[in-house]
């Protein structure tokens, strides 16, 4: 495949992939009981409402075209989250940020879900593309749950940490949080990331292989 046709297949599960990850964490927290995303408008399955221009479009089309389709990474708008109107503030934020991690899991599994019945079904028109989305799916879905799963605030596993920590080994990871994208930064920039995603991700790989007759 060429770029274009490598983007043109790409977007749909890409745009998915990161908002309905956003989408995620606001339809927890109402759950929990901050209300904040859905007075917003932002509790929404339309990617539209969570649609970064700079985040969600333009750099996951030049990763895209430069790596020439071997690398995606992008963000959404994120989802405003009051922790302090969460019902049980401490507890409740490792459920609202364990949902967009969750969201992707469950999206990895539908893709490759049609990725099974692309595989195993008659061909058709577009069977090579749908199976060429399907993989992107698995791809992009899988990077954003291992990346966000990572323990460094403000990412997700970051969010998870301070739930699980005692209130003052909590309150001092929080402090992190501050520095967390430089870190990310430095770590993409060293190649320490990818040291420390690929293995993960090899085994989310394989799990979903060993799960779907693959």
């Amino acid at each position: 495949m060429n770029a274009i046709q490598t983007l043109a297949i790409s977007a749909l599960p890409v745009i998915f992939a990161i908002t309905l990850h956003e989408a995620a964490h606001g339809y927890a927290a109402r759950h929990f009981g901050d209300p904040t995303a859905w007075q917003m408008g932002r509790i929404s399955l339309n990617p539209l409402r969570h649609v970064d221009m700079v985040g969600t479009l333009l750099v996951p089309a030049l990763i895209l075209l430069i790596s020439g389709g071997g690398l995606l990474f992008g963000w959404a708008k994120p989802v405003p989250v009051d922790f302090s109107r969460l019902r049980r503030p401490k507890q409740d934020m490792l459920w609202v940020a364990a949902a967009g991690p969750g969201a992707n899991l469950v999206m990895a599994l539908a893709w490759a879900l049609v990725l099974k019945l692309t595989i195993g079904g008659s061909a058709f028109a577009y069977s090579e593309a749908l199976r060429e989305m399907a993989l992107v799916g698995i791809s992009i879905n899988g990077v954003l749950m291992v990346l966000n799963l990572l323990p460094l605030p403000p990412l997700d596993g970051g969010r998870i940490m301070v739930s699980l920590l005692p209130h003052r080994a909590a309150w001092q990871f929080s402090q992190l949080e501050r520095w967390g994208f430089p870190i990310l930064l430095a770590l993409l920039f060293l190649g320490v990331l990818d040291t420390i995603l690929r293995p993960l991700l090899r085994v989310f790989n394989t799990l979903i292989r060993t799960l779907f007759g693959f």
